[in-house]
């Protein structure tokens, strides 16, 4: 009767600990990237007696061999934010701790510090990429505050230029500069009176006449040696400026009337425009947004993946360690069975509340059966006293 009490022990005990279990999964329902556990049981070890031709195998009652991790997607909900991130898929973000050991996570609620470094909003560990020639390495925007302008090398029209029009002024010509300084221009054409189909092509910049060019039109289309006017902008103190006027494409001249429809489309060139976002691909790969229109691309997002539960186990703040490295494969969202990366999201816990609920009940109910062994042995074991006393 000693050792049922014991038993019954065992059961609370272990009982006991599925309910802790049971409570840090609910406690966590609302937890971004959290992976449920449950716990494992097994009976305890037996003893072996003989009663003649007969083996009698006792045991000793309920033993707890650890708990196991659920990695099991959780649902992925849209913030809003482009720094939470959520990998569709396998993989986990990793991220380096200011002591410089290697951490992962589900959990990309991401921002950048004040040094301009990409660290977790949980704890501040830093997220870690992976450049073009494979090296891994802090994730940062420092150095990319800014970025330089471009100069504009290639002006496109397109429309109908009247073949009846004996002159056609283009309006709002943009053209950026060395120094990244936009300047608009106006673009004059004028059909020689002696040769149909000929037109002088001059670039000015107010009243100063940039360059000169003449197109020239064969069956409606510009043809191929005056397709495109190459002239020099040139300001006083500043380099000079190539530019190639672009007329082969979209560009027609037919009768219609006087009106001509030849309009400027677009320009190659760019001023300085300051950071004005990072997101995200599906990649994994940073892009720089910036206030002139133009984005860059960085690094990518390193990621790493485990090939059994046995390699991972919980490190707290929603973060897992590798337990066996020989079982932990890193790369980029994309590549070798690793999931891809939602830029806006973030993954929620994986706990499912009814079967948490179901499993609180067989917990209880065990809880109260290991009670009641021990209640009733106690009650033998009163009698028991009793009967020996008289």
């Amino acid at each position: 009767m000693l050792s049922s009490i014991y038993i019954g022990m065992t059961g609370l005990q272990g009982f006991s600990q599925g309910l802790r279990v049971i409570a840090n999964n609910t406690a966590n329902l609302n937890t971004p990237g959290f992976k449920s556990s449950t716990l494992q049981f097994a009976d305890m070890f037996y003893s072996n007696s003989a009663n003649g031709s007969k083996t009698m195998q006792v045991g000793y009652g309920l033993n707890t061999a650890g708990t196991m991790l659920n990695f099991e997607q959780g649902e992925l909900r849209q913030t809003g934010n482009n720094l939470d991130l959520a990998v569709d898929g396998q993989g986990l973000f990793t991220v380096r701790d200011t002591g410089g050991a290697l951490h992962y996570t589900r959990a990309g609620q991401f921002t950048f510090n004040s040094d301009g470094v990409m660290v977790s909003r949980v704890d501040g560990s830093k997220v870690m990429g992976q450049d073009p020639s494979g090296a891994p390495g802090e994730i940062t925007i420092a150095g990319h505050q800014m970025i330089a302008g471009k100069a504009t090398t290639t002006l496109n029209f397109a429309g109908n230029l009247s073949s009846t029009d004996t002159d056609h002024t283009v309006q709002n010509v943009k053209v950026v500069d060395t120094l990244g300084i936009e300047h608009t221009m106006t673009l004059v054409l004028t059909q020689s009176t002696t040769t149909p189909g000929t037109w002088s092509v001059e670039l000015k910049d107010g009243a100063t006449s940039v360059g000169t060019g003449t197109l020239v039109f064969s069956a409606g289309a510009p043809t191929p040696g005056t397709a495109t006017v190459n002239m020099t902008y040139s300001r006083a103190g500043y380099p000079s400026l190539p530019l190639k006027l672009d007329f082969s494409k979209d560009v027609y001249s037919f009768g219609a009337g006087t009106d001509s429809q030849l309009v400027f489309t677009s320009q190659d060139g760019w001023g300085a425009g300051s950071l004005t976002g990072v997101s995200f691909d599906d990649t994994g790969t940073m892009v720089m947004s910036y206030s002139n229109g133009q984005t860059v691309k960085g690094v990518r997002l390193l990621l790493g993946r485990f090939d059994s539960l046995d390699a991972v186990s919980s490190n707290g703040n929603n973060q897992f360690d590798a337990t066996n490295n020989l079982a932990w494969h890193i790369g980029t969202a994309g590549t070798n069975g690793f999931g891809a990366v939602r830029s806006g999201m973030v993954e929620l816990s994986n706990v499912d509340l009814s079967q948490e609920f179901s499993d609180l009940v067989i917990m209880q109910r065990g809880y109260q059966a290991s009670s009641q062994v021990i209640s009733t042995a106690n009650e033998m074991l009163q009698q028991l006293f009793q009967m020996s006393s008289k």
